[in-house]
């Protein structure tokens, strides 16, 4: 395939996004607010895209209307897009039908009832961690626990951002470790890598940062008093399907088997203790897949968009701005890590900050020899951390309007993605380049100080 030439102005169209829905966001959110309406959600992140795509579709006049079409049929043809597209399809159905019958309540109230009165918050964080793991999204786990975490704040006199920030904490941890997380899919799929290969090399990041946050909490916990959590009801066999389908991603199952056995398991479930029926059951699916449908979209127009850009020598500027910056393996990874948290920040989605950066971060990948788990791992786990923190993200709008923390006092206490983050950095820093690169780094040096000598010479 023949490279294409590096050309700054391709990038427009990603400038052009930027500018509409962050800027439109940063007004309505701090500037001029709107009673009632989230800054960040004034502004569709699907019509910014479409007006971003037609940015693309006017640059390269050498190029006529038709082939500009064709580059954005092949883009949206992509073998991973595809896939992508069908996960995100099922994962919808999943979520709705596991919702409806009733098992993350269950679920979360079953292991709510184990925990001993004085270890409160850990517990909290160990649950947050267990139900996003089986629901894959933080924002659903946040929407259950929150509740139950500023009750625990009030009954006990603890913290009441703590103990938010604790879910949140525990959500972000699911939401990047899932099989079944938009997240994950976005990441595995555009690096073309499997999952549980992506989920091996994100748990050696993933893993280290939860126990961290844990022996902080627990540590928490015994300066503060016993809590009386109460008793919470539950279905036992509510809460079973979403076991069986977390065994069943870890033991590398595919994930169209694993998302098709848990919505059988959550119908069998769902009608067996009453909370479904025929037409409740095929209802709530319909609606997680509608609730997948913007995620669809934005996966179609960035597709369009990207296939566009590097089409125009969007894509081989970025790969020249960050050789120059940036060196080897380690430089690589640190160029995805940083062009994701970029994009989270910008968009306030990390899955649409994960399918921007995607293909870009494979071409930063094949050129600086890093794995695609690895890319998958670090696409994943830097735009969890920016989506756990960003004071204008879904995961802490939510959770602030479902207690009487605010946003911003929640962050201080966010232990688990300040530790991720700091995980990502050492295990940037710890990247060993290849044997074959550093012995071009070495040729390449000799060889600049045989060309000093000689001129000097």
């Amino acid at each position: 395939m023949e490279a294409k030439r590096a050309n700054f102005r391709a990038l427009l169209p990603i400038a052009v996004f930027l500018v509409l829905y962050l800027g439109t966001g940063i007004w309505y959110e701090y500037i001029s607010p709107v009673e009632g309406q989230p800054g960040f959600y004034i502004m569709s992140v699907v019509v910014a895209f479409i007006l971003a795509l037609m940015v693309a579709m006017l640059q390269n006049r050498s190029l006529n209307f038709d082939e500009k079409i064709r580059i954005c049929a092949k883009g949206i043809g992509n073998e991973n897009i595809t896939i992508m597209l069908f996960i995100f399809l099922i994962a919808g159905a999943f979520g709705g039908i596991a919702k409806q019958a009733g098992g993350a309540k269950s679920t979360a109230n079953m292991l709510l009832n184990i925990i001993p009165g004085n270890f409160a918050v850990p517990g909290l964080f160990i649950i947050a961690c267990i139900i996003s793991m089986s629901m894959g999204t933080s924002v659903g786990t946040i929407t259950v626990l929150v509740p139950i975490a500023a009750s625990v704040s009030e009954s006990g006199g603890i913290s009441l951002p703590l103990c938010v920030a604790t879910v949140v904490g525990g959500g972000m941890f699911g939401d990047n470790l899932s099989f079944i997380s938009d997240t994950t899919i976005a990441a595995t799929r555009s690096q073309g890598v499997e999952m549980k290969d992506k989920f091996r090399a994100n748990f050696r990041i993933a893993f280290p940062a939860a126990l961290v946050t844990l022996i902080i909490l627990t540590a928490v916990a015994l300066r503060s008093k016993s809590v009386n959590i109460g008793h919470f009801d539950f279905n036992f066999i509510q809460a079973i399907p979403y076991f069986v389908v977390l065994a069943m991603a870890l033991l590398g199952l595919n994930v169209f088997i694993v998302l098709i056995a848990g919505i059988l398991l959550f119908a069998i479930a769902g009608t067996v203790t009453g909370t479904l029926t025929y037409v409740s059951a095929f209802t709530s699916m319909g609606e997680g897949t509608s609730g997948m449908f913007e995620t669809m979209i934005v996966t179609i127009l960035v597709a369009s968009i990207s296939a566009l850009i590097r089409e125009n020598g969007g894509f081989e500027a970025i790969l020249q701005f960050i050789e120059k910056h940036f060196s080897g393996k380690r430089g690589g990874k640190a160029g995805i890590a940083a062009l994701t948290a970029l994009m989270d920040v910008s968009t306030a989605n990390n899955t649409v900050a994960i399918v921007v950066a995607g293909p870009i971060a494979k071409e930063i990948s094949d050129k600086f020899k890093v794995e695609p788990e690895l890319s998958a791992s670090l696409l994943d786990s830097a735009s969890c951390i920016m989506q756990g923190i960003i004071p204008y993200g879904a995961q802490l709008l939510v959770a602030s309007s479902l207690c009487a923390a605010t946003n911003v006092s929640i962050i201080p206490y966010l232990f688990y993605p300040f530790a991720l983050a700091a995980f990502l950095i050492i295990s940037i820093l710890r990247t060993k380049e290849s044997s074959n690169a550093a012995a071009g780094l070495k040729t390449e040096a000799r060889t600049k100080l045989r060309q000093k000598q000689h001129k000097t010479a």
